[in-house]
């Protein structure tokens, strides 16, 4: 009797546990998914992971983020301050709602009086500094695209003096994209007898054009095709092609040069820097043998074929040789400058590469600095090209990114892990 009584007395004390527990979780009490009551005051969220909510503070599953608690939707919203013309207001969005946000839109979590806020709007209206929310300044602002393992730093002057931080603005200007080569004046014995057999073909044709057998006229025509096709693999482009015809010789400055007459110019480029020349560019030819002396002349084709050993290729251009001083094998250095559109710029040093991405360290009032990871352009002297991840005018970090970075790094753990202790000290 007193066993049977002992399994009723457990088995009640299950009932009344379980039911606490399903009360308890139905409330929104225990952490777990969003309570069926959508409008749950104190909501906890994970700022990367938004679609996970908690009724108690915590961390994370998915990135062990610290959560963050979300604003009640009762709030009132304060009034939304007028943005740039011709741009869609902003407003605050439900988890749900950000989910599903417009590629164009960013979204924000901010730190202000009344709690963290997170809404989506456009970088226009980012940038007047309020909440669209509450009306608070938006002061740290944590966007989408901050770098994963990434958090603010803030310095006061005389640690930034201590590890030798400097700046430089962010600059919009004409690119201009600087190539040098190594080259030599030309000596193509294999290109003059090219040349001689495509105008030997093209004399055979108008002759068999002339006559009454049409089988030789095609004959003809196919073989003056065919020397062509050698020339365009050569590195010959269809202009000099036809110049040559019209010419009706071979270019003698293959095998030789001659005062007043010009020469060939051959040099390798590398095949990244392909897309940068083109027809027509001017060249600056500087010649070791005759220091001091240089020569400018004009690109006029660049070879169909990519050497495999090297992967550069091949580019000609034609030198005015007045003097007679250039001489076929004479090797000589060649600087192409090749003008670009307009883009946004800073220096080499700005750019920290972690080995996964490109980051720059962003200036911001109160001595923080707001890592960035960007997406790069072409380098030009000294400078390198910012496609998208800052704007024109902002200050970036040349000097000292390391030790910003390590701090950056440090400063994302304590706050993953939930610690609000004093900064990391450098030594």
């Amino acid at each position: 009797m007193k066993r049977s009584s002992k399994i009723f007395a457990g088995v009640l004390v299950l009932a009344v546990v379980l039911s606490g527990i399903g009360l308890l979780k139905y409330s929104g009490v225990l952490p777990g998914k969003m309570s069926p009551n959508r409008n749950v005051v104190g909501v906890y969220y994970c700022p990367m992971h938004p679609s996970y909510v908690s009724a108690l503070p915590g961390h994370c599953p998915i990135c062990n983020m610290t959560l963050v608690k979300r604003a009640s939707t009762s709030q009132p919203a304060a009034a939304v301050p007028a943005g740039p013309k011709g741009t869609t207001p902003p407003k605050a969005f439900t988890v749900a709602e950000l989910l599903k946000m417009k590629p164009q839109e960013i979204c924000l979590l901010h730190k202000c009086k009344k709690g963290p806020c997170m809404m989506a709007m456009t970088e226009a209206f980012a940038r007047l500094g309020k909440c669209p929310h509450c009306g608070e300044d938006l002061g740290i602002v944590i966007k989408d695209f901050m770098p994963q393992g990434y958090a603010n730093v803030q310095l006061p002057p005389d640690k930034q003096q201590l590890i030798g931080v400097k700046t430089a603005p962010a600059q919009k200007m004409p690119l201009v994209k600087t190539i040098r080569a190594a080259g030599s004046i030309a000596y193509d014995p294999l290109l003059y007898q090219a040349e001689e057999e495509f105008i030997q073909a093209v004399k055979a044709r108008k002759k068999a054009e002339s006559g009454s057998i049409a089988e030789m006229a095609e004959q003809a025509l196919g073989m003056m095709d065919a020397a062509r096709t050698k020339l365009r693999l050569m590195g010959l482009s269809d202009d000099l092609i036809r110049e040559l015809e019209t010419q009706g010789k071979p270019d003698q400055s293959l095998l030789y040069s001659k005062a007043g007459g010009t020469v060939w110019l051959y040099a390798s480029i590398y095949e990244y820097e392909i897309p940068y020349v083109k027809a027509g560019d001017k060249v600056n030819v500087e010649i070791p043998a005759l220091p001091g002396k240089t020569v400018e002349g004009t690109v006029r084709s660049i070879d169909p074929v990519v050497d495999p050993s090297t992967r550069t290729v091949r580019i000609r251009a034609v030198l005015q040789n007045p003097e007679g001083l250039l001489k076929p094998e004479m090797y000589v250095n060649v600087t192409l400058r090749a003008n670009l559109d307009e883009g946004i710029v800073v220096p080499d040093e700005a750019v920290f590469a972690t080995g996964d991405k490109n980051l720059v360290f962003v200036t911001k009032p109160d001595g923080l600095f707001e890592p960035r990871e960007v997406v790069l352009g072409i380098k030009t002297d000294g400078m390198q090209e910012i496609k998208s991840g800052i704007g024109d005018g902002e200050m970036v970090v040349t000097s000292g990114n390391f030790l910003i970075d390590s701090e950056s790094r440090l400063r994302a753990v304590l706050e993953s892990a939930g610690t609000s202790g004093e900064m990391h000290q450098h030594g």
